[in-house]
């Protein structure tokens, strides 16, 4: 099955793949290949759903194939949700984002958060087959830890099998990769391709 996933970012692509082998057992089951760079279409949705649709029509468009996207965010309950949709464009780096939301979070005594993936499927006809939510809940460390993953990985603390409150960054791949918000809506997207094949 080939599916062209609407991203620019080379490690959500090795964590489709790798989570796609998890869940299957089949390296292969799905051949996942990217839109022509550069793709960067303009996310101007109100909510990771919208932004997930956005980007997966722009990639059906230039490619023609059955398209997968996915849109994700972190959302802090004692800052309202923030940065939620903005995630992405919070900072301008990696290290500036994690220390802007540790500053914020400085004073806070509710650390509970939540990783959110919409992930939309479109057929080659660029018709929506189906469009799934997966979450991790967790809570904001106080300091950064670890260094696998990436975005503000090494700053959550994900509930599920985490009995030593690591953050997702000193997680293996394979343990991140059971529990994340992106495993998560990619179950629901592999279910619901398995049942319709």
């Amino acid at each position: 099955m080939k599916i062209t996933f609407a991203t620019g970012n080379a490690h959500k692509l090795e964590e489709l793949r790798e989570i796609t082998e998890l869940v299957t057992g089949d390296a292969n089951f799905i051949e996942f290949s990217t839109p022509p760079k550069p793709f960067d279409p303009d996310e101007n949705g109100t909510t990771f759903e919208a932004n997930s649709l956005i980007k997966a029509r722009e990639a059906n468009k230039l490619t023609g194939m059955m398209t997968l996207a996915d849109d994700s965010g972190l959302c802090v309950e004692a800052l309202d949700g923030r940065p939620g949709l903005h995630s992405a464009r919070y900072a301008d780096t990696q290290d500036e984002k994690i220390e802007k939301l540790l500053g914020e979070m400085k004073s806070k005594t509710n650390r509970r958060a939540k990783f959110v993936c919409a992930m939309t499927l479109l057929d080659e006809n660029g018709k929506i087959l189906t469009v799934e939510l997966g979450e991790c809940h967790g809570e904001i460390a106080l300091n950064r830890a670890g260094t696998n993953g990436f975005g503000f990985d090494p700053i959550f603390i994900p509930d599920e099998n985490n009995p030593e409150k690591i953050t997702l960054a000193q997680m293996s791949d394979i343990e991140k990769n059971t529990i994340s918000h992106r495993a998560n809506a990619l179950k629901k997207i592999i279910e619901y391709l398995k049942s319709h094949a």
